[in-house]
C-alpha cells in the first residue's frame, strides 16, 4: 500500500474509486486499522461517485508509531497530572496533512467512533477544508452523557493477548459483546480480519496512547456549535459502548445536523447496513457539493 509524508508522520493509505470523484476520507476508532474497513462498504461507496480515501491513523496498522512515549498512565492522565503523547487534534491535522499529501484541497470527512471524534475535531480545525462532516457511533465528550455498560467496558479494557490464537478468540468475543444485535454475526468474518490485524500490526501500546487521547480532549460541543458544514450523525440503536443518547447529542450540538438512527446496530458496521450508510452518506456529500 502507499505511504504519505503528512504533519511529521508517514501515513499508509488504500484509495478506492475515479481521481475526479468526490473526495471522501474515512476514519477509524480506537486501535482498528485501515484493513478493518470491509471493501464492499468501500466499493459500494466509490460506486456512488466518491474518491475513497481509508487509511491507518497514528500508532495503529503501518502508520508511524509513537513507542518512545511509553504507555501512559490513564488514572494520573484523567487527574490532570500528565498529558497524552498526542492528542485529537493531532490525529486530526493528519488527516488534514494527508489530504495535502494527496493534492485535495477539500474533502468530506467521515468517521466511526474515535474517527467521529477526529472529524469532528478537524471539522473545527480546518473549517475551510472540510466539505461535509460525518460522525458515526461517536461523541461530543459530554461529561454527563451515559457511560458504557459494564460487559461493554469489560470488553474494552480488558488487555488483549499476545499470542495470536488467543488474540484471536479475545477479539471475537469482544466483537460479541459490543457488535450489533440486531444483525447476525459472522464470527468466520470476524475470526479472518482479527487475524490479518494481528499478522499486519500487533501493537496495544498504540491503542493505551489513542484512549488517552480522547480521555484528554474533553467536551466538544462549544466546537461543534460553530461548525458551518452540513453535517450527518449515525449511530445504532444497540450501542452498548457508545450509547445513542451520544449520538442524539452530537446531532444536536452540530447546527442543522441531520440524525440517523439505524434499528439494532452496535458498535460495528454490519453488512446488513451498509446499505444505508453508503445511502445516506452518498445523499450528503452529493447535496454538498452544490452548497
Amino acid at each position: 500500500m502507499p505511504r504519505a509524508n503528512a504533519n511529521g508522520i508517514e501515513i499508509e493509505y488504500e484509495t478506492y474509486g475515479d481521481r475526479e470523484g468526490r473526495p471522501l476520507v474515512l476514519l477509524r476508532g480506537l486501535s482498528t486499522q485501515l484493513i478493518h474497513w470491509d471493501p464492499d462498504l468501500c466499493r459500494g461507496l466509490a460506486d456512488r461517485g466518491h474518491y475513497l480515501v481509508i487509511f491507518d491513523n497514528r500508532d495503529v496498522g503501518k502508520t508511524t508509531w509513537f513507542d518512545e512515549a511509553g504507555i501512559p498512565d490513564l488514572g494520573a492522565l484523567i487527574a490532570g497530572e500528565v498529558t497524552p503523547a498526542y492528542g485529537l487534534d493531532d490525529m486530526a491535522d493528519d488527516a488534514v496533512g494527508l489530504m495535502d499529501a494527496l493534492g485535495l484541497e477539500m474533502a468530506h470527512l467521515a468517521g466511526i467512533s474515535m474517527g467521529g471524534m477526529i472529524v469532528q475535531a478537524a471539522a473545527g480545525r480546518h473549517p475551510s477544508r472540510i466539505r461535509s462532516l460525518t460522525s458515526v457511533m461517536s461523541s461530543t465528550g459530554g461529561p454527563e452523557l451515559p457511560p458504557p455498560s459494564p460487559e461493554a467496558m469489560a470488553a474494552l479494557i480488558s488487555p488483549a493477548p499476545e499470542e495470536r490464537g488467543a488474540y484471536i478468540e479475545h477479539t471475537v468475543r469482544t466483537q460479541r459483546v459490543i457488535g450489533s444485535p440486531g444483525f447476525p454475526f459472522d464470527v468466520e468474518r470476524e475470526t479472518e480480519v482479527a487475524g490479518r490485524a494481528f499478522d499486519r500490526a500487533f501493537h496495544p501500546a498504540g491503542a493505551a496512547r489513542q484512549l488517552a487521547a480522547v480521555q484528554a480532549h474533553g467536551d466538544r460541543r462549544p466546537a461543534l456549535a460553530k461548525i458551518d458544514v452540513p453535517a450527518l450523525v449515525i449511530h445504532g440503536s444497540g450501542d452498548p459502548l457508545i450509547p445513542v443518547a451520544h449520538g442524539r447529542d452530537t446531532a444536536a450540538a452540530i447546527p442543522g445536523a441531520e440524525l440517523c438512527i439505524i434499528e439494532g446496530m452496535g458498535h460495528d458496521i454490519p453488512r446488513g447496513a451498509h446499505g444505508q450508510l453508503i445511502d445516506t452518506i452518498s445523499a450528503l456529500t452529493a447535496g454538498s457539493e452544490s452548497r
